[in-house]
């Protein structure tokens, strides 16, 4: 039962999510494309604050350990933001590289949407973008899966807030792949559903992997509430902060605490049923 619950919060976190970013991306809803960084900005953190990290430590393992796996988390993937901009910067050395194409990778790695970004990236990057994905998608199986193993319903918000962050992500690949080698919509949405159905295959490694190690799962739950609080911290707040105007400010305070309330709903929701 808990691997079925597995494999469909994958596919729906994986595929889902790059459905919704087409509608979003193709369809009218395109210019709600800001307000969704601060969607997934709220059910990121209220995923970490309020899910994650309480089940952890309700578990015999320490709060030091806990709180030192947190840190080494946070610290993990600010390092690796920073390895992979270098290295993209060595790869675009003498070649144009600039700004935009170390925003367009940061975008990208993490989650969010910068179109302007996107649209002045390499045109040949189209295989690399989906290569990313996959790796990206695969790791975002493995949390999903540890998370549905300590408790159903933490899974299924688990899964709600990968699909809710990775949408903006995706809605920028979708722009890359169609300007990489002029692939028209239906081209681009399925070379990008097949990474994102990679999710299910990390599903399936995290549920065999955290089944084994069933005594580490709340260090994987630790794990999985880093990566979001620094997506969230570190990528997404930021972005918003860009923009000062009191409308913006408003719209983003508002969308915040919607993806915060969302999360909420889908929790209590679904632990009556």
């Amino acid at each position: 039962m808990t691997l079925i619950a597995i494999l469909a919060g994958t596919l729906l976190a994986g595929i889902g999510s790059v459905w919704l970013a087409a509608l979003l991306s193709f369809g009218l809803l395109a210019r709600y494309t800001q307000h969704m960084l601060s969607l997934a900005a709220g059910a990121l953190l209220a995923t970490a604050f309020m899910h994650l990290l309480p089940e952890a430590f309700e578990a015999q393992a320490s709060a030091h350990e806990l709180f030192t796996v947190l840190l080494a988390g946070l610290v993990f993937f600010f390092l690796l933001d920073k390895a992979e901009l270098w290295h993209h910067g060595h790869e675009h050395h003498g070649s144009g590289g600039d700004g935009h194409d170390h925003a367009h990778v940061h975008a990208h790695d993490h989650g969010h949407d910068h179109g302007h970004d996107h649209a002045h990236g390499s045109k040949s990057g189209g295989w690399a973008i989906l290569a990313g994905d996959s790796v990206h998608a695969f790791g975002d199986g493995i949390l999903i899966a540890s998370a549905f193993m300590a408790d159903l319903r933490l899974g299924f918000v688990a899964a709600l807030a990968v699909l809710v962050h990775e949408v903006p992500h995706h809605m920028g690949d979708l722009v890359v792949l169609r300007q990489s080698s002029n692939n028209n919509r239906r081209a681009a949405l399925i070379k990008v559903s097949l990474a994102g159905a990679v999710t299910a295959l990390g599903g399936v490694v995290g549920y065999a992997l955290v089944e084994q190690l069933y005594d580490y799962l709340p260090f994987f739950l630790i794990v999985a509430s880093s990566s979001f609080i620094y997506v969230a911290l570190a990528d997404l707040i930021p972005q918003l902060q860009k923009r000062v105007s009191a409308r913006a400010t408003a719209a983003q305070i508002a969308w915040l605490a919607v993806g915060i309330g969302m999360v909420m709903l889908v929790s209590g929701f679904a632990h009556q049923h």
